[in-house]
């Protein structure tokens, strides 16, 4: 049985629709992955977005250590835009940045156990900070980066709506030149949100299920199939700059690659600049906001 609520989904992570996702659905009996991929090869959708819109609010900051060695970057969330404004709210988020980049916590539930003045662990601050200005609030994620041959460097856009961090690792001892790289690459990173660091690291699945609604819809297009896998090929090209950081456009210079920026200035320092790894949150994604008249705008189209 197709839903509403199954509708609703596929439509926030297509943008497709309401119909149409409900043909989609009903097309592959129910199943919200072949909706996407069936959606995607007729050409309705334009992209297959799991993580969903930013819906909460809070604030995403980050903390990097003075040698630019050691970093961390933490997003807290809270309910409205108002309390993530708070100077008491962004003190205490500031604090569990500082607190993620020198802990040995894996995960959220070591680092908010942790004593965060002496006192108080991160969860009876952040439960006195809720009584005080009135709203639920979490300490959402945390990373940590630490490299010994390197830079680390972040970048904050948007008042704490994203937050990016990005390690480089190089033989040259020039630290100022190799933290210079890596917040060029932090906004890159924050701009044009890759998916993957290199093509290695794209999942053959991914790639395989990539490759195969490229090639439907080639056919749909009439092209004849003695050229259909040349067509897919090019196709595979392009999705590997739109979503493989090293091989993305430079944001400040189209006509370059992230590799080839990378080249340049490996030359300039006299040794490579590799990006070993590089982390990116976004306020809220993935968290599903409610949206008032949407419920009705698919009961009407469910027939309901």
């Amino acid at each position: 049985m197709i839903t509403a609520k199954s509708v609703k989904e596929l439509r926030e992570m297509t943008g497709a629709g309401m119909m149409d996702c409900k043909k989609a659905l009903v097309e592959t009996e129910g199943n919200i992955e072949k909706a996407v991929e069936f959606l995607r090869e007729k050409g309705l959708a334009a992209a297959a977005k799991k993580a969903g819109r930013v819906a909460a609010e809070g604030i995403v900051k980050t903390f990097v250590s003075a040698d630019k060695k050691t970093a961390a970057m933490v997003e807290v969330n809270c309910e409205t835009d108002f309390v993530a404004a708070n100077e008491e709210f962004v003190s205490f988020a500031t604090k569990v940045a500082e607190m993620a980049a020198n802990t040995s916590a894996t995960t959220v539930e070591e680092l908010v156990a942790e004593k965060f003045d002496g006192e108080s662990t991160v969860t009876e601050a952040l439960t006195a900070l809720i009584a005080k200005l009135g709203e639920n609030m979490t300490v959402r994620r945390f990373v940590k980066f630490n490299i010994e041959n390197g830079a680390i460097a972040s970048y904050i856009h948007g008042g704490g709506r994203i937050g990016v961090m990005v390690e480089v690792a190089s033989e040259s001892t020039d630290v100022a030149a190799l933290e210079e790289v890596a917040k060029e690459v932090c906004m890159q990173v924050a701009a044009a949100n890759p998916l993957f660091l290199s093509r290695e690291q794209v999942d053959n699945e991914a790639l395989e299920k990539e490759k195969e609604i490229y090639r439907v819809q080639a056919l749909n297009e009439g092209k004849p199939e003695n050229i259909v896998e040349k067509m897919v090929m090019g196709r595979i090209q392009k999705y590997y700059k739109e979503v493989c950081l090293l091989d993305q456009a430079w944001v400040k210079d189209g006509d370059k690659s992230i590799s080839k920026f990378l080249e340049e200035k490996s030359k300039e320092v006299g040794s490579p600049i590799t990006v070993t790894r590089y982390a990116r949150f976004e306020r809220g994604e993935g968290i599903e906001k409610v949206e008032e008249d949407f419920a009705a705008e698919v009961a009407k189209t469910m027939g309901m």
